[in-house]
């Protein structure tokens, strides 16, 4: 039988952030998202986890390590499950960096395979990453505390979907899916 691996998205993050670009910055939790730790920690608890893997950034970290203490189970970072790098988009607002190259971030969606949001990671090289850390889990019921962008990319890829497509697959914040492994 294939292991079950479950996949989180972080809780919610400082609300300055909201509206900007922050995918492998460091940022912080918001009020909403430090008071979603316990109660989320819990739920996960529940799970019976043999281990808890994050992407390595404090928004994965707080979480997993709650959980980890319910559990007493081991917990890892691995920087393969961070969120994608947008390069110099990093930090500005969604809204400036559309004044300032138009529709260009269409870009990840229309050439997946070529377009570096900021000169940073293209969506295939995201994908490719996460298949990559995906395959690499460790055996048994295991956590892995990510982002967005990488669960999408997971759940676009399990289903076929084109890259176009995987944005709807993005989910909320403190949102779980499982997989097997």
């Amino acid at each position: 039988m294939a292991d079950k691996i479950t996949l989180v998205r972080h809780t919610e993050v400082a609300l300055r952030w909201r509206g900007r670009c922050y995918g492998v910055t460091d940022v912080g939790l918001s009020r909403t998202g430090a008071a979603a730790i316990g109660p989320l920690a819990q739920e996960l608890a529940a799970l019976r986890p043999e281990w808890i893997l994050h992407s390595d950034l404090t928004r994965t970290r707080r979480l997993s390590v709650a959980v980890a203490r319910h559990v007493g189970c081991p917990i890892h970072a691995d920087p393969a499950w961070r969120e994608r790098d947008f390069g110099t988009w990093e930090g500005q607002s969604w809204n400036a960096i559309f004044r300032a190259s138009g529709n260009a971030m269409d870009g990840m969606i229309e050439a997946p395979d070529k377009f570096r949001p900021g000169g940073g990671e293209t969506t295939c090289e995201l994908a490719a990453r996460i298949a990559t850390a995906m395959a690499s889990l460790p055996e048994g019921r295991g956590i892995v505390v990510t982002h967005g962008g990488p669960i999408a990319s997971l759940l676009g890829q399990e289903r076929g979907l084109a890259p176009r497509d995987w944005l709807s697959l993005v989910p909320s914040v403190g949102a779980r899916v499982s997989m097997a492994s």
